[in-house]
């Protein structure tokens, strides 16, 4: 069992454009796709789809277009409920897959932080893995992901979770200040310099600058990082080794939750058995056959080709980020 956790759900609107996007200009879509959206219910979608075994936690009232359509998917929820309807986010994708996200604050949460974490802890020991993942909305504090992961600890004890998180700015930063014990995060390049400092461009343009930038997670406590380089592939680090691998080529029609794909092919392999290399590869796998469909969709396993994702190690002398 999987169990996802979004604290700023979204009822996701892709609109497609057949040429670029013009500002000031009256332009006609040539379709649009909603879709329930946030980072932890994108994983959790990718996961139903593949066919594993996933609950989604999130605010919202049952009858909230996000919940209504998680259902509609067949995906698996527990809500916490509020009165306040949740975001919607619009993204604007062009023939050449540029993409253009214009994101909502989400509801205010300040009145329902303990009731979250409390849900959380509740159904937290059912897990195998526990995934915190996305933005925060206004009223949680930026602790608050360092926080549950703190409770569950604390809580569950031995029965505690491996415990997955991707999330950026304050939030992410306060986690790994806090100390408190990860076995995965999922940053991307620019994420990562938030942290730990470095240059984005030079993490996606050489394997060894983001082997090195990730080390230093490891250094903090992490267990292990996927670092997805957006078109230049991911790179693997944990304590045992590092590894990178390209994407392959693609046509991108939309990068929305490329990254949650990613995510949740890691999560696929690593609950199967597969070794490091092969949880790469099939990370490396469903984040393309993300970013090559539509809209928000994610793709099956069967739509995922990770045998022909090409694995090398990467020395772990790597020189470290100025």
């Amino acid at each position: 069992m999987i169990i996802t956790v979004t604290p700023n759900p979204s009822l996701d609107r892709t609109i497609a454009l057949d040429a670029p996007l013009a500002r000031g200009a009256v332009q006609r879509s040539v379709s649009t796709t909603d879709e329930p959206g946030g980072k932890g219910v994108n994983v959790s979608r990718a996961l139903a789809a593949s066919g594993a075994d996933t609950v989604a936690i999130l605010p919202g009232a049952l009858d909230d277009p996000v919940l209504v359509a998680l259902r509609a998917r067949g995906v698996s929820a527990v809500n916490l409920p509020i009165e306040a309807r949740l975001r919607a986010n619009v993204t604007i994708t062009e023939p050449d897959g540029t993409t253009t996200k214009i994101n909502e604050p989400g509801p205010d949460l300040s009145q329902q932080a303990i009731a979250l974490l409390d849900l959380v802890v509740e159904h937290a020991p059912s897990a195998d893995w526990l995934v915190l993942a996305g933005s925060l909305p206004p009223g949680l504090p930026d602790d608050f992901l360092a926080g549950v992961v703190h409770a569950v600890r604390l809580t569950a004890g031995d029965a505690s979770p491996r415990i997955a998180v991707d999330s950026s700015g304050a939030p992410f930063r306060a986690l790994i200040e806090s100390g408190v014990k990860v076995d995965l995060v999922k940053p991307n390049a620019e994420e990562l310099a938030e942290v730990v400092g470095g240059d984005p461009a030079a993490y996606e343009s050489d394997p060894r600058a983001a082997v090195a930038g990730a080390r230093l997670l490891l250094d903090r406590g992490i267990g292990a990082v996927l670092l997805t380089l957006g078109s230049a592939g991911a790179v693997l680090v944990d304590h045992d080794g590092a590894w990178f691998a390209a994407a392959p080529k693609i046509v991108a029609l939309s990068t929305v939750g490329a990254g949650d794909s990613s995510l949740s092919g890691y999560l696929l392999a690593e609950t199967s058995g597969a070794n490091a290399p092969r949880r790469l590869a099939q990370a490396v796998a469903s984040g393309a056959a993300a970013a090559s469909l539509p809209g928000s969709v994610v793709p099956t396993l069967s739509q995922t080709f990770p045998d022909d994702v090409v694995v090398v190690q990467v020395a772990l002398a790597a020189a470290r980020p100025e």
